[in-house]
């Protein structure tokens, strides 16, 4: 059973404090898959905004994945990436500018493989929702 989109909020905001107390070494992992935070723009309120977001290195990139748990509301920071793709991540202590863009196609499928084998839970996410589930390329700016 998935978490409500208001229980993903609370946990959300409680992670990004603790992640950064941590450096990630605590709330920096769920099962085996490391956790990054993301700060994108409000498309909204033009304010940052800081997500803890499930995610794999693949080279010099990162891929993330805007399952929301299968909620049938993309998360915010996807929706803000969507709006404006500069964002800014940060991994354990590290913080990088990235540029967002959406995997299409066959890229897209041959991405989301890589991110189901380590998180199997988003083909879950994927069965249980009609949306469209996004999955982006963060790639260093």
């Amino acid at each position: 059973m998935s978490l409500p989109d208001w229980a993903l909020r609370r946990i959300g905001k409680l992670n990004v404090p603790i992640y950064r107390l941590t450096r990630g070494r605590v709330m920096g992992r769920v099962g085996r898959t490391p956790v990054l935070l993301i700060t994108t723009t409000g498309r909204k309120s033009g304010e940052p905004r800081t997500a803890p977001v499930l995610y794999l290195a693949d080279g010099g990139r990162l891929l993330v994945i805007g399952s929301n748990a299968g909620n049938d509301r993309a998360p915010a920071w996807a929706l803000n990436l969507l709006a404006n793709p500069e964002a800014a991540v940060e991994v354990r202590a590290e913080r990088r500018d990235v540029r967002a863009r959406v995997a299409e196609g066959e890229e897209r499928e041959e991405l989301w493989r890589k991110m189901n084998e380590q998180y199997a839970g988003f083909d879950d996410y994927r069965n249980k929702t009609a949306r469209d589930i996004r999955l982006f390329v963060l790639e260093r700016r």
